[in-house]
């Protein structure tokens, strides 16, 4: 649990996302909140030169000591319910779940590191070779406002 706590407050996200083989530069803009003493995490992103945010849900399944991670996106209008699944080892977490890429299931995978209070880094990687070849193809450098 409060593996997330580091989260809460504003952020300036640097954006790196591959599309049709080149890396797209953009920025965004994050709150984040914690909830539930540290076993629930929400943050809104905003991405003002592409006209879109999303929002993340996060909750701690004590349980299984496992995070669930839901994300939404203003440009599509739902919510996905295939979570992303992972913990956090030290200030490394890895998360893997399923994703639609060009209209065929993916394996995905978040890896999350705690850089510092005030820096982390989100990625984002897709696999269709059973997770033996990752494809990084979401970068935010994450820097506290």
């Amino acid at each position: 649990m409060n593996d997330f706590d580091f989260f809460a407050g504003h952020w300036n996200v640097a954006n790196r996302r591959l599309v049709d083989g080149a890396w797209d530069e953009f920025p965004g803009h994050s709150v984040a909140t914690r909830h539930f003493d540290g076993a629930a995490s929400f943050d809104e992103i905003s991405f003002p030169t592409k006209g879109s945010s999303g929002l993340t849900v996060r909750v701690y399944n004590p349980g299984t000591r496992q995070w669930s991670i839901y994300w939404a996106s203003s440009a599509c209008g739902t919510l996905d319910t295939r979570p992303m699944v992972g913990a956090f080892e030290g200030n490394r977490g890895e998360f893997f779940g399923e994703e639609t890429y060009e209209g065929r299931r993916v394996r995905c995978r978040f890896i999350w590191t705690v850089i510092d209070r005030d820096t982390a880094r989100w990625e984002q990687a897709f696999s269709e070779e059973g997770e033996e070849a990752w494809e990084t193809n979401w970068v935010m450098e994450f820097t506290r406002a």
